[in-house]
Parts: C-alpha cells; structure tokens; sequence
C-alpha cells in the first residue's frame, strides 16, 4: 500500500503564481484548505487584496484532500437529537444548511468549469443490525414530518442488497441531495479561480504568531517567510499542528483532532464496480465506528472508518490499513484478496457538540470544526464567512453559538484511546 491520499495523488499539484510575500493585504486567510481557498475565491471576486497563508507545501492537502471524497447533506449528529437541544426551528436551519453546503459545491464546480468527477448520486445511511432500522425509521419521519427533509426515502434489505453487493445491510435511508467528487481535482480548481479573481496563495508560509493592531481587526502576522499586515484575518486550519500554540491555543482546546484512515483498491474494472455498488452513491453505516465507502470515476472502491482512535501517522496509518482491509474482506467477501494501492489517514477536527463553529472573537474571524461532515460545508463556509467580513452578519449559518473548551483538553488528545474503548462498548450494546 502507497501511504498516500489517493486524491492528491492522481491529481495534478496546483502551483501558484510567484509572489513575495507581501506587506500589507486586506484579508490574510490562515489556511489553504476548503475554507480558506473558498474565501479567498469569494473575498478577491469583491475586489479584495488577499493572500492565502498554507503552512503546507501543497493546498489542500490535510483533512481537504485526505477524506472519504463524500459531498454529503445531513447533520453529523441526529436531527432529532438536535432539536430537542435547540428546538426544531434552528435544527431545521443547521440541516438546511448542509443542502445549502451541497449547492454551493455544485455551483463551484460548474461556475468555474472544475473536472473533478462531480456526481449527485445520494447517500445511502446503512443499518448493520435489524434494530438500526428502527433509528433510521425515526430518523426519516422526523425529517418528513418536521418538514425538514420530505425526499429522504428507507429503503428495505431487499432494495439495499439490489445496488449493494454485500449480505451486510438491513436497509437503509437514502439522502438523496448527497454527492461525491475527486477531492485533489476539485481543490486545484478552486485555487486556481481564487488565484485567477486575484488572490495571492503562498505556501510553506507557517504563521507563527498573530499580533493584534489596536482593538479592531487589524493584525500582524509573523510567519516563517516574514510579516504581513492585514485588516481582517480569517482562521481557517482545521485541527492543523502548524503554528504556535499561544495564538491558536483557544481555538485547539475546543477541537479534538481524531484520525480518520481510508484505503482504496486497485481498479476494479467497471463491470465488477457497477456490479458491487450500482447506483455509485456515497455509502455509510450508523454505528459510532463506523464505515463508509464509495466506488471512484476509475472503478477502485474507496473504503474508510475511524479504526483507531489515534493520531494519523505512517505507522499509525499502516495499521489502521489492515484494520480496513479486514473490514473490507467482512463486507465484501466476493472481493478475495483484492490489492490495495493506498492507505491514508488524516485528522478530523472534531467538536464536543459535532457541529461547525464559526465567527468573530478578538478580532479575529474564523470557520472549522466540522466533525467529519466537512467537504461541503468547508467550502460553503469559504463563502458564507467572506460575506460576514464584509459586513452581513446573518450570512453565518452558525453565529451566535457558545463554545466552551473541552474539559481537559490542552494539548494533545491523551484521551483517545479510552474515547475508542467507550464508543465500541456503546455499539456492542446497541
């Protein structure tokens, strides 16, 4: 197995335009993921100088580039859980939110004329145990009955066994504003239309230190190619492990960096793909470990799930793989000893509550945590965030939510391992 994101791997690297760094900008985006190419794209089509600040030596190359390639609608969490916390109103305007999220990818792609394999085929939430059906059969009244989702659909075994060639399943709910797309080709679209409205994208730029001008949003950036004075700054790194710790140390105690580990096939051929999974949806199962999988534009099956509750690492990634190749073999047998060409694993930038955080504190503008529904709502975000710098408040889908630090959380997530241990008890006994 190559250990490497398939995604950045079999796309072409973006290479951006030659630029000193420079002194002065309007906005200064730390972060060349999703959201921060999203709002550079945004910000530079109003005219705007901005430069994108990557610590990284490609864009988009951590949790942007080293996902499942799902483009999903519905909440990370469930809705009905959701809205008795916060009433059915705003639960209703959070999953919105993530057909919204959809859209925006759709229209990005089209827009800006980005191949990336775009595909709007649905989701397919699938139950490993007949008494998961009963969740999911509650999960889609709820969302029909609260008017919230009214083209959910469940699906019985004999449906899901049909497009799903695996004794697994017991049936499913299909989502059917869900999508998929090749996540290296799509952020090497997105950052050559920022690049091309305007901004400016530097990468191997670590910021180091934030340094506030006086009580507005001005601020000084200290990175490893020299300073940069910008006017607003937005945070958009994710569980990044760039930077210092000082400057980024409230927004690290409220994320919970979790690995997340993917493997994929060699090319099946697409007879054998259309036979294993017909319809070509994003797929996943409901239990807290969960997997999820779906079949690429050149017939490998991507093949994913959390594994370990650990950090990505090459020696963390290499076993977490042959944890996948197990689950693999479990639910597609007919597959035998199918080679595998890659294994990754990437951080995932977890919430306590599973739902996105963005706003202002400080001065300082910001948009993460999406809790492993981030593909579409990253870049949703880019935008939505871009709009509240330039003044409409409302745009943010997510304003006005408190965020407590986790409790004992400082550093490093010491923690996982027994997090691991409590969700497999909790799906043993479900």
């Amino acid at each position: 197995m190559k250990l490497d994101s398939y995604w950045t791997d079999s796309a072409a690297a973006f290479t951006p335009a030659a630029h000193a760094l420079p002194e002065q900008v309007d906005v200064a985006i730390v972060g060349g993921g999703f959201t921060g190419l999203s709002a550079a794209l945004a910000l530079a089509k109003r005219g705007a100088r901005v430069a994108v600040l990557e610590a990284g030596a490609r864009v988009a190359a951590e949790a942007s580039g080293r996902n499942g390639g799902h483009v999903n609608n519905g909440l990370a969490v469930d809705y009905a859980d959701v809205a008795a916390k916060v009433g059915v109103e705003k639960a209703r305007a959070w999953y919105r939110a993530y057909d919204a999220a959809v859209d925006t990818v759709a229209r990005l792609v089209r827009d800006e004329a980005i191949d990336c394999d775009f595909l709007r085929h649905g989701k397919l939430k699938l139950a490993t145990r007949p008494g998961q059906m009963e969740a999911l059969e509650r999960s889609a009244r709820r969302l029909i009955d609260d008017g919230v989702d009214t083209d959910v659909e469940l699906l019985d075994a004999a449906r899901v066994r049909a497009e799903v060639q695996s004794e697994r399943f017991h049936g499913g709910l299909l989502y059917k504003r869900s999508g998929q797309m090749h996540m290296g080709r799509f952020a090497h679209g997105l950052a050559e239309a920022a690049q091309r409205h305007g901004a400016q994208i530097h990468t191997a730029t670590t910021v180091n230190r934030l340094e506030r001008l006086g009580q507005g949003h001005a601020h000084r950036l200290h990175t490893s190619r020299g300073t940069v004075t910008a006017q607003q700054v937005l945070l958009a790194t994710g569980a990044t492990r760039h930077g210092g710790y000082g400057s980024f140390g409230w927004l690290r105690r409220r994320i919970v960096p979790i690995g997340s580990f993917i493997v994929v096939t060699e090319p099946l051929g697409a007879q054998r793909a259309q036979a294993l999974l017909s319809a070509r949806r994003t797929y996943t199962t409901i239990a807290n470990i969960h997997h999820y999988f779906r079949l690429t534009a050149d017939h490998r099956l991507v093949f994913g799930g959390r594994a370990r509750f650990a950090i990505s690492s090459p020696q963390s990634d290499a076993a977490s793989g042959e944890i996948l190749r197990a689950g693999l073999a479990e639910t597609f047998p007919q597959l035998g000893a199918v080679r595998l060409d890659y294994c990754w694993g990437g951080l995932v930038d977890m919430t306590q509550d599973r739902l996105p955080h963005a706003g202002e504190r400080d001065g300082l503008y910001y948009a993460m945590g999406y809790s492993g529904h981030g593909t579409q709502m990253s870049v949703h975000m880019g935008e939505r965030i871009a709009a509240v710098m330039n003044g409409d408040a409302g745009a943010n889908p997510w304003r006005d939510r408190a965020w407590p630090a986790i409790p004992g959380h400082f550093g490093p997530p010491w923690f996982l391992p027994a997090v691991g241990l409590y969700y497999s008890l909790k799906d043993k006994l479900a």
